[in-house]
């Protein structure tokens, strides 16, 4: 730094330098206002392209790619299955219920016993019933007697009118035969005429009561063979009655219905039933079927007749749909499943056995590997992953049958695109996914 020395023409004075002539005003020197501006404006353009480029859109998103799962477009074959977990159930199962209320005096078999079908299970006892069954075995033994006592009755006009008849025809014959003997006498004049008049009104008499008798005993036979058919009618059904009054006594003895195994049964002796009551039941023995449950997006497909395969033991087995219960609940719907051939051994009620329910037959397709997206798109969009990995942009697509492992593509992808398959939970409004790696 030099230092410039100003020299002043006024004379040097004896006093002290202040200095306070030394200060002048210095023009700065700089940029002039308009380019101050300029550059303001510039720098305040770049911010807003900055702030458009990287703000984010309203229907865009940044994700983070290591919370998703991406997966790749192929062709391969479709096995059109859906896995199910059966649960093993009696194919047949027959409940015990009291037919009449009553106190239990005797328990005969216990629960998980092996029956046959008429084999005794309990004995229960009812006084009211009994009485009344009683009574009312009296009465149509009366009825029944007195139908008995008119069936007599009718039996017995019956040989009336026979009799009758074979009198009255005996009659006849014999009033005829004195005519004919009379008449060639008549004729000579050994018989008197009011005689002879007398014999023939006679005769006539007796043939015309023979002919109302036999159409008297034809009426008869016809309304006593009506009267006896409705009273052999009206005897079967009191009978019958008579039997269902002995059969409900009978009743208080508990049955097997069928051949099977006891369950469910804990009754105890002194212990009041009310009728109808359930005690148990008997499920038949060493054959089960399977009960499982099917997600309802499967319910316009699944039909009767196709077959399962179960895996035991290391061993497969085969069973087929033998029943559909078409009621949703909790999303899902009912059916039954039942062996075919030989099932595996060693079941157990209410056991649970994985199930693979074949839908149709293996074909060449697109695939698409399941996931939950699925769940929230229903198959009419996805998220198409672009080569780079930077992005993914909403693409509408057609989806046709869905397995376990893979979703058939009918349109809208190709082979080797590159699909994300974890749930669109957040961003299935988006129309871009911007993808962000961890590093940034």
């Amino acid at each position: 730094m030099s230092v410039v020395r100003m020299q002043s023409s006024e004379p040097v004075s004896d006093r002290p330098i202040s200095g306070g002539a030394m200060d002048r005003v210095v023009a700065r020197g700089g940029l002039p206002r308009w380019a101050k501006l300029t550059a303001l404006a510039a720098a305040l353009l770049l911010a807003a392209l900055a702030f458009w480029f990287y703000a984010p859109r309203g229907d865009s998103q940044t994700v983070s790619a290591d919370r998703l799962t991406i997966s790749t477009v192929r062709n391969g074959t479709f096995d059109d299955f859906i896995p199910l977990r059966a649960r093993v159930t009696p194919l047949l199962t027959v409940f015990l219920d009291a037919i009449e209320g009553g106190r239990v005096e005797k328990v005969i078999a216990e629960d998980g016993a092996t029956l046959r079908k008429g084999d005794l299970i309990a004995v229960l006892s009812n006084a009211e019933l009994q009485l009344s069954v009683l009574a009312r075995q009296t009465e149509v033994e009366q009825q029944i007697n007195n139908m008995r006592s008119q069936e007599l009755a009718l039996a017995q006009t019956r040989l009336a009118n026979q009799r009758a008849v074979l009198e009255a025809g005996l009659a006849a014959d014999k009033a005829r035969r004195q005519y004919e003997r009379e008449a060639p006498l008549a004729e000579r004049g050994f018989v008197a005429g009011k005689q002879f008049a007398d014999t023939a009104d006679q005769t006539r008499y007796e043939q015309q009561r023979l002919a109302v008798l036999r159409r008297s005993q034809a009426t008869d036979e016809r309304l006593q063979a009506s009267q006896l058919s409705q009273q052999r009618a009206s005897a079967a059904s009191l009978q019958n009655s008579l039997q269902l009054a002995r059969g409900t006594l009978e009743a208080l003895n508990l049955r097997a219905p069928v051949a099977g195994q006891l369950s469910g049964f804990s009754i105890q002796i002194g212990q009041s039933l009310s009728r109808g009551e359930r005690i148990g039941q008997i499920d038949s023995p060493g054959r089960n079927k399977l009960m499982a449950g099917v997600d309802e997006f499967y319910l316009g497909r699944v039909q009767l007749g196709q077959q399962a395969r179960i895996e035991v033991g290391g061993k497969d087995y085969r069973a087929r749909v033998t029943k559909i219960y078409p009621q949703v609940q909790n999303g899902q719907f009912q059916v039954d499943l039942q062996f075919i051939g030989a099932e595996p051994a060693d079941l157990q009620r209410g056991q649970t056995l994985q199930t693979r329910l074949t839908l149709g037959d293996p074909a060449p397709a697109r695939l698409l590997p399941n996931g939950a997206f699925y769940n929230e798109t229903g198959g009419t969009f996805v998220f198409v992953v672009s080569p780079d990995g930077g992005s993914a942009v909403k693409r509408p697509v057609r989806l046709g049958r869905r397995s376990p492992d893979a979703i058939e593509v009918l349109e809208g992808l190709d082979p080797g695109e590159r699909v994300i398959t974890s749930p669109y939970t957040g961003f299935a409004d988006k129309d871009r996914l911007d993808l962000s790696s961890p590093k940034d």
